[in-house]
């Protein structure tokens, strides 16, 4: 999983994209790079591995995430009251998603609280892989 450049504050949609592990894309970046470019800023996770991007869409870390950018509880506790499921549970959910880069668990006095910048998510799954060397794979 990789996460590059920067996002615009107005613009609160993580990208989340699923691609074949590619050392082509790596090596179109330093190109762009190495001729002065500078990539167009947003944020975007890119999961190489299709549990991860089903992990995302599981209905239970969809509504984590939800009761967290709605309610923007102060900790875990507070969230596992949101959504009336175990704290042990909520927590090791969080976990997961930290570990997805989805939420940061920020510590908050003697616990953690949950935080996420964006609002939407937008995933881009292809469903045929691009040829390397094609105009889709340099685009």
């Amino acid at each position: 999983m990789t996460t590059t450049g920067n996002y615009d504050t107005s613009d609160r949609t993580l990208c989340i994209r699923y691609r074949e592990r590619s050392d082509h894309d790596i090596e179109q970046a330093l190109a762009a790079i190495g001729r002065g470019e500078t990539p167009e800023p947003h944020l975007e996770i890119v999961y190489h591995d299709p549990e991860d991007l089903h992990r995302v869409t599981h209905p239970e870390y969809l509504q984590l995430l939800r009761a967290i950018v709605q309610h923007d509880p102060d900790s875990i506790r507070e969230t596992a009251r949101l959504v009336e499921r175990d704290v042990s549970q909520v927590h090791r959910n969080l976990t997961e998603l930290a570990e997805l880069h989805l939420v940061e668990l920020v510590d908050n006095g003697q616990s953690k609280r949950p935080l996420v910048w964006y609002e939407a998510i937008d995933i881009d799954l292809p469903l045929v892989t691009p040829v390397v060397g094609s105009d889709e794979a340099t685009t």
